[in-house]
């Protein structure tokens, strides 16, 4: 199937899901989910896979469930976790290298009735990431220029996922220079566009590419990273 945008009634649909969010409805309307969801999420992540290998070459994508896509129904069964059943935003995700795919830097996209969030990196670092991301930065010139990218991005009109932490953690000297960096919990940039991008194949998919290609050397950091994770 060639991917030519979104239909303009995917998005409705999105809001129809949150008003009427229920397996009970949504199994009465499947049918809309896997024309306007999910048949063209596989088209998509087909046509724009293969562009993104253009950047970066070692990128893996697959059309799939718990691939490049996620389960409409939430895991209601974790602590804390949103207890209603169904998302009303959709995620896609191309990550890089051999590990969990939220846990490697990734391209990274969703689109609701709200919004179109489009980033790269990893934005919550399980422990064995944060320890290496810490390792990382002990170096001083490696961490300027995390600092330097950080605030070119910035430059950029893209935006930097918010500190995680209060304290700084054992052992670093909040005197550094850019000691701020330890209190990340995470590291990714981030764009929010309108969600109506995604009807227009050919603009949806210049528009991501171009984006993500300024982000790029920070997927490069994030997965350089992710390399350095010890194995347990």
């Amino acid at each position: 199937m060639e991917f030519k945008g979104f239909s303009d009634k995917t998005l409705p649909f999105l809001e129809s899901i949150r008003q009427n969010n229920s397996k009970e409805w949504f199994e009465l309307h499947r049918y809309k989910y896997e024309k306007f969801i999910l048949e063209p999420s596989r088209a998509f992540v087909n046509e724009f896979g293969e562009h993104l290998m253009a950047l970066e070459p070692t990128i893996n994508f697959s059309p799939k469930i718990n691939k490049s896509l996620f389960r409409i129904y939430r895991d209601t069964r974790r602590m804390g976790a949103n207890k209603v059943p169904l998302k009303h935003r959709i995620g896609i995700i191309f990550w890089q290298g051999s590990g969990s795919r939220m846990q490697t830097s990734s391209f990274y996209l969703h689109f609701s009735p709200d919004e179109l969030f489009v980033a790269v990196g990893v934005r919550w670092f399980e422990k064995p990431m944060l320890e290496a991301y810490r390792e990382y930065i002990k170096d001083s010139k490696k961490r300027q220029e995390l600092n330097d990218l950080l605030h070119s991005l910035m430059s950029k009109g893209y935006n930097v996922i918010e500190k995680g932490y209060k304290r700084f953690p054992r052992g670093v000297n909040s005197e550094m220079i850019n000691s701020h960096l330890f209190l990340y919990k995470g590291m990714a940039t981030y764009k929010i566009l309108n969600p109506k991008l995604i009807e227009d194949g050919d603009k949806f998919i210049d528009t991501l590419y171009k984006i993500y290609e300024e982000m790029l050397p920070l997927q490069r950091i994030v997965y350089e990273i992710s390399l350095r994770v010890k194995e347990e």
